[in-house]
Parts: C-alpha cells; structure tokens; sequence
C-alpha cells in the first residue's frame, strides 16, 4: 500500500500505475468503509476522442461510455455511496453536430428506459438536475417516469445532470430569489448561503465530496459551480469509455489519503463535518 503521505503527493496518473499491479478486488480491500464520500461527482469525458482514436463513429464511443456509466453506478452502489452526480449533457453541448446532439439525445432516452426497472430493484432514486426547456419530448417522458418510479427508493440517488450548466443555475437560483424577494416571501436580510443552496437543483443534498474527471482535461466545465467549493478532485488520465471499478476505488483511495481542512487548519473528517 501507498503511504498516505506519498499518496496525496501524487497525481491520479501515477497512482493509477502505482497499483497497476494489483487486482480490482485487492484496491477495493485497500478503501475505508468508515471514510466513503457521501457525494461522488464525475465529468465523464473522453467519449469522442476514444471514438476517434479508433476511427468508428462518434456515437459508439458514447455507447462505450454508457456501459462505463454503468459499471460505475454498480461499483458506487456496492460500495454503499449515498449519492452520485454524473455530467451526462450540458447546456453547451448543444453546438456539437445535430447528428451528434440527436443521437446522444436517443442514447440516454433509450439506456434509461432500459436500465430504470432495474434501477429501481437496486433501490437507486433517479433525480434530473438541469434544465428541462429544450430536451426532446420522449426523453423528458423517460425522466420523469424513471423519477417517479424509483421516487421512494434510498439506497442512493443517481443524479443526472442532463441539460446542465452551473451557471445557468446560479443564474435560476437568482431569479427565483428576486421573485420571492418581490412577493415578500423573504427579506433580503435572510439571504444567506443555506437559503441561497436551497434554489439550487441540489437542495437538500451534501455537496461532493470527489470530484473525478477522465480523459486528463484539468477544468470542471461549468459543472455544479456552487457546489464544489471545497471538493477533492481526481483527473484521470483514461477516456470514460475505458473507466473501470478499479479506477474508480482508486480515486477513493486518493480520497482518503488527503487532509481536508475547508479553510481551516484542523483536518475535518467528511462524515463528521456539520452542513
């Protein structure tokens, strides 16, 4: 095993090939139950660049990274992490080729009616966070099916950030502020961080506590803005097509290995930190 002092000094890179040598199943004995994050976030890239470093279509490369999607959502729910956030459609992914756009549209519309019921057995709760303006009839049909199917399940919430922009939710949450502000529902006085996160799509959630982005880019894309302030992140080196349950309890073990102050100087246990 790594010494943790070694591990926080290193970069997701070279500890993917430090344990390069040892098995799926002898990373996973290496995590902490007690130390889980509550909260996983990934930015799942690289689908296109995987597509096009073997010369197939693009939209096999986002089918690849769908069957990663799925690894992950099994390895997190085996593991018993309390929610994921997955980046699956932001709102600037729409000056991609139409072609592109429409069939990435299908994908997801199609992989979530197909995986929902199964979903549901495992007791996973499906949320959208996003906007819904602009997404294709069927796939919001999809949605809110699958919303309201697995609504009273509590083994973890899957959330998909489809339709996404951070941004473009501070943006909403302002709004919606101001309204309520008018109508004298709220003194501008009363505004403070708890009040504003609970406009935010993730009301009621934990931020992340990991943050992991593939395919080696060092940016968080407009992703959950408010929300990770003080997030670990783990940028891996490999495409999301080629992201395995091994990477993933690498990046846990990179997790655990940190000292996480939040601005103070006194390390704070994940779990034992007051919201």
């Amino acid at each position: 095993m790594v010494p943790r002092n070694q591990a926080r000094q290193m970069c997701a890179g070279e500890l993917i090939s430090m344990y390069d040598r040892l098995s799926e199943e002898e990373c996973l004995n290496l995590i902490d139950r007690e130390r889980l994050p509550r909260h996983i976030a990934i930015i799942m890239d690289g689908n296109r660049r995987w597509a096009k470093e073997r010369n197939i279509a693009i939209l096999n490369g986002h089918r690849a990274g769908a069957k990663a999607t799925r690894r992950v959502v099994e390895a997190c729910v085996e593991l018993g992490i309390p929610i994921l956030t997955l980046y699956a459609f932001s709102t600037e992914n729409w000056q991609r080729p139409m072609p592109e756009v429409k069939g990435l549209m299908h994908l997801i519309e199609m992989t979530l009616r197909k995986e929902k019921y199964e979903l549901h057995r495992n007791g996973i709760q499906i949320r959208h966070i996003g906007l819904r303006d602009g997404l294709p009839s069927s796939l919001l049909g999809e949605l809110d099916d699958a919303v309201t199917l697995t609504r009273g399940n509590e083994r973890m919430i899957l959330n998909l950030a489809i339709n996404y922009g951070g941004r473009q939710e501070i943006l909403s949450a302002v709004r919606h502020i101001a309204k309520d502000v008018a109508d004298e529902k709220i003194e501008p006085d009363e505004i403070d961080e708890a009040t504003f996160q609970s406009y935010l799509f993730t009301d009621g959630m934990p931020d992340p506590d990991l943050l992991i982005r593939t395919a080696g880019e060092q940016r968080i894309s407009n992703f959950l803005l408010w929300q990770l302030a003080y997030t670990e992140l783990f940028i891996a080196p490999v495409y999301w097509p080629d992201f395995t349950k091994k990477h993933l309890y690498i990046a846990i073990i990179s997790y655990q290995a940190r000292e996480r102050r939040f601005g103070g100087v006194v390390p704070i246990d994940a779990k034992n930190r007051v919201k």
